[in-house]
């Protein structure tokens, strides 16, 4: 097998706990049972304190990507985000293997952390504003049996280190 066929491995939540580390970014991580939805995350409110966040994975018709991070009750209008986050035309979800490809995580663990692996900067980082005013957001690292905690401004700073100037904007 050729090296060409090989495909690089995303970087883990390993990964990104060094390279938080390496910002002076302080975190803290709990391990849980694995979940896959919002309910199934919010049985564990009591014990994680700050922003909860959903994750929406999407693109245009021009094939632009984005990655939407939200409050985990925000009700978003997928009709008319388009306006809002600057995409050409309506927006519908990407698709798993896009997700793999550029944020290196399978549905049901999209975090805005995934975007330590989109080294080509593919992806958009779309913050809301409603999310922004927690001092701490929780998100899953990488994988969705953990959910790792940093401050907000912290959160930003690890988006600018990968490249990824977020957009900050109302969007529920």
């Amino acid at each position: 097998m050729s090296a060409e066929t090989i495909a690089a491995q995303p970087k883990g939540a390993e990964d990104l706990y060094q390279s938080l580390d390496a910002l002076g970014i302080a975190h803290t991580t709990k391990s849980h049972p694995a979940v896959f939805t919002v309910s199934q995350s919010q049985s564990l409110r009591d014990v994680i304190p700050g922003g909860h966040t959903k994750n929406l994975f999407l693109k245009d018709k021009k094939d632009n990507f984005f990655l939407v991070t939200v409050e985990e009750d925000a009700e978003i209008d997928l009709k008319g985000i388009h306006r809002l986050i600057g995409a050409r035309g309506r927006v519908s979800f990407g698709k798993p293997d896009r997700l793999m490809e550029f944020l290196g995580v399978i549905p049901g663990a999209v975090t805005a952390f995934g975007v330590i692996n989109d080294t080509q900067n593919r992806v958009q980082m779309v913050l809301d504003e409603a999310l922004m005013k927690h001092d701490t957001i929780n998100a899953h690292p990488l994988r969705n049996d953990a959910t790792t905690s940093i401050g907000r401004d912290d959160l930003i700073c690890f988006l600018e280190s990968t490249g990824h100037k977020p957009l900050i904007v109302a969007l529920s």
